[in-house]
C-alpha cells in the first residue's frame, strides 16, 4: 500500500481544526484565531514532537508507524471509520477485526476530559487500561500502565501477588471470581476472538487459581465495585467505583467517588492538592 502524503496531511489538518479545545479539556483562551487545536497542542496530546507533527501536516514526513497513527487517532478523537481512513492514507492496513475496545470511543474520552476533580479511567472489556485522567494517575500510580504487557488488570491480579496484598484474605476469592466471571462474559460477547482467547489461555497456563475458577463457568458483568488503596501520601482510602458502559459494552469509564459522609472525601481532596509528585505508586485493585 502506498502512502498518500497530501491526503494524509489534509485529513490531519482538517481533523485538528474540527476539534475544539474544550473537547479535550483545554482552555479556549481569548487569542485563538481558529476554533480548532493548535499543532503544538495536538502533538502534545499525541505524545510526539511538534516538529514531527508539523512535517506530517506539511506532507514531507516519512511514513508514520502504526503506533504513531494509533496515538493520532486517540488524540484527534477519531471515530472508527475515520481511524481506518487515517491508516489507509498512511499506507497501512487498519487493525484487523472489530475494535473490541482497543480504540477509545470519542464520547468516553470527552467525559474523561471533563472529570478534573475525580479519578477516572477507561478500560476495555478485557481489563486493559486505555486512558486515565491526572487524578487517576495520582491515585493509582503505575500499577497498570498503558504498555500492552502491563496494562491488563485481570492479568496483574492473577500474576502479581503485590496487587492483592492490601486486601483481607477472606475478600480475595470474591475478587478473583468477579474478575473471571466478567472475563467469561466478555469472551462470549466477542465471539471468542483472538485477544480474549489469548488472554484466557495465558492465564490458565500461569495461574492454577484462574484455571480452577474458569471451569466453574460463572458469568457476571462488572458494573459497580469498590477500590481500596493504601496510598503512601494520603493513607488508606476507599472509593466507590461507578462504571459507565459503552453501547457495545466493550469499553468502560470507571469513576472513583468517595462514599458520602466518610473521611475519604477529605483524603480525595488532599490527593487533588498533592497531585502525583514524588511518591511511590499505590497498590490498588477493584473488588
Amino acid at each position: 500500500m502506498q502512502m498518500d502524503r497530501r491526503q494524509l496531511a489534509d485529513f490531519l489538518r482538517r481533523s485538528r481544526e474540527r476539534l475544539r479545545p474544550q473537547e479535550v479539556g483545554l482552555p479556549t483562551g481569548p487569542r485563538r484565531r481558529t476554533p480548532g487545536l493548535r499543532r503544538e497542542e495536538l502533538s502534545q496530546l499525541a505524545g510526539m514532537s511538534a516538529d514531527y507533527y508539523m512535517r506530517l501536516e506539511q506532507a514531507r514526513s516519512p511514513q508514520p508507524s502504526p503506533q504513531i497513527l494509533a496515538s493520532l487517532a486517540h488524540a484527534l478523537r477519531l471515530t472508527e471509520d475515520e481511524r481506518d481512513h487515517l491508516y489507509l492514507l498512511a499506507g497501512h492496513r487498519p487493525p484487523a477485526g472489530r475494535l473490541a475496545g482497543d480504540h477509545v470511543r470519542p464520547g468516553l474520552l470527552y467525559l474523561l476530559d471533563q472529570l478534573k476533580e475525580t479519578p477516572a479511567h477507561i478500560t476495555n472489556d478485557l481489563g486493559d487500561l486505555l486512558a486515565r485522567n491526572t487524578m487517576a494517575e495520582a491515585l493509582l500510580g503505575c500499577i497498570c500502565s498503558v504498555r500492552e504487557q502491563d496494562r491488563n488488570f485481570v492479568w496483574r491480579w492473577f500474576t502479581d501477588p503485590t496487587i492483592r496484598s492490601i486486601y483481607p484474605a477472606e475478600e480475595r476469592e470474591q475478587q478473583s471470581r468477579a474478575y473471571v466471571a466478567d472475563l467469561r462474559a466478555s469472551l462470549v460477547r466477542r465471539g471468542s476472538d483472538a485477544a480474549s482467547t489469548r488472554l484466557v489461555a495465558r492465564l490458565r497456563e500461569v495461574s492454577s487459581e484462574f484455571a480452577a475458577l474458569w471451569e466453574l463457568h460463572e458469568v457476571a458483568v462488572k458494573r459497580t465495585s469498590r477500590l481500596r488503596v493504601d496510598h503512601p501520601a494520603i493513607g488508606p482510602i476507599e472509593l466507590e467505583c461507578e462504571v459507565l458502559l459503552s453501547p457495545a459494552e466493550d469499553q468502560r469509564l470507571t469513576i472513583f467517588t468517595p462514599p458520602p459522609g466518610t473521611s475519604n472525601i477529605d483524603h480525595l481532596s488532599l490527593l487533588r492538592v498533592l497531585g502525583h509528585d514524588d511518591f511511590t505508586p499505590a497498590t490498588p485493585e477493584r473488588r
